[in-house]
């Protein structure tokens, strides 16, 4: 069974980011990277058009439970702080994501703002990888912001796929190389690469988009790549979807429902009814076991339970909206950056 090791709570610097931006409902402006004996990690902000990190102490700690398995925080502190040496976003930044390579030598930082610009470069800037480059919009900025969202393929970095709502555009790179244009029905709002789906699993993209989950395989033409729809519940917006490491899917939104399909028949094998208070906008499943998921609410709230049992296994708050919320992908580390400047950081085994 899971649990928590340590819960820390840090406070960031005034100094630094007086007065973060709102951004939208997603939580997608937080990125987290760990050392390896986790004693410390370093969180990645954007707030505006600028990018800030933070090396946040993982103190030892016992940690204490409230009411319902609820989790309580113990404070830290924050050992170092500054702005990341990077060209600025002309608008606000809406997506920031950390990328690595299995065996660890090769991370990268990937952010993209209101109007769709991606900015990708190395996340140790005394290297040149050849993975430091900028992407302009594919309509150079014209019309309405909104929130975009951005993935790597897993199994090459260069790839990216950057996905814009209003548009409803899913704009796929190979580096600065513009490949092709996916275009939903509804607005996306959440994106990722399938890459535990069989032998397709650098071409398969899985996106939420209104009340359904769609599944686009960059390899077809026909239906403009599109090659499998499910429908979610009608009326109830789907934010977030998400891949095992044995490749099941899990989607969820504003039914308060998580769904997990398996990929194989896009049947769902679970439905956790009412899980979250409010809308679900974040979900990761567990590195340690596939069988537990966090599961990340509007509001300040996020769980872990088993999927399948439908069973709540513990669950820590934060104290103001999350503006901010990311898991360390081979790691059961976790953190959250609130409306209020506090910075949550979980170590989960």
């Amino acid at each position: 069974m899971l649990e928590a090791k340590r819960l820390n709570k840090a406070v960031v610097p005034k100094s630094l980011i007086p007065d973060p931006s709102p951004a939208n409902i997603q939580s997608t402006r937080l990125a987290v990277h760990t050392n390896g004996d986790a004693s410390s990690c370093w969180v990645y902000l954007a707030s505006g058009s600028r990018i800030y990190k933070l090396q946040i102490a993982m103190e030892d700690s016992f940690v204490g439970r409230g009411k319902e398995s609820l989790l309580i925080p113990e404070q830290t502190s924050v050992l170092d702080s500054s702005v990341v040496n990077r060209c600025p976003h002309q608008s606000e930044i809406q997506s920031l994501v950390l990328a690595q390579t299995e065996n660890m030598d090769c991370s990268i930082l990937g952010s993209v703002d209101s109007y769709g610009q991606l900015i990708v470069s190395p996340l140790d800037t005394s290297k040149t990888d050849g993975f430091t480059y900028s992407v302009p919009p594919r309509d150079y900025g014209v019309g309405e912001g909104s929130w975009a969202g951005l993935c790597f393929n897993p199994n090459q970095l260069s790839m990216a796929a950057v996905a814009r709502s209003f548009c409803k555009t899913i704009d796929i790179y190979d580096q600065d190389i513009h490949l092709r244009t996916l275009r939903t029905l509804w607005y996306p709002t959440s994106l990722i690469f399938m890459d535990k789906f069989s032998e397709s699993a650098s071409s398969t993209l899985a996106i939420t988009e209104g009340s359904q989950l769609s599944i686009w395989d960059l390899r077809v033409k026909e239906n403009g790549g599109c090659v499998h729809r499910i429908m979610g519940s009608v009326g109830d917006v789907l934010y977030a979807v998400n891949e095992s490491s044995s490749g099941y899917i899990a989607a969820g939104g504003g039914d308060r429902t998580v769904t997990i399909y398996d990929p194989r028949k896009w049947s769902a094998v679970s439905r956790w009814l009412n899980c979250s208070k409010y809308e679900i906008t974040g979900l990761n499943f567990s590195s340690v076991d596939h069988n537990y998921i966090y599961v990340q609410g509007v509001d300040y709230e996020v769980l872990c339970g088993r999927w399948r049992e439908n069973e709540k296994a513990f669950s820590f708050r934060g104290d103001s909206n999350w503006l901010g919320f990311s898991k360390c992908s081979n790691r059961d580390i976790l953190a959250g950056w609130c409306d209020s400047g506090s910075v949550f950081v979980a170590d989960v085994s």
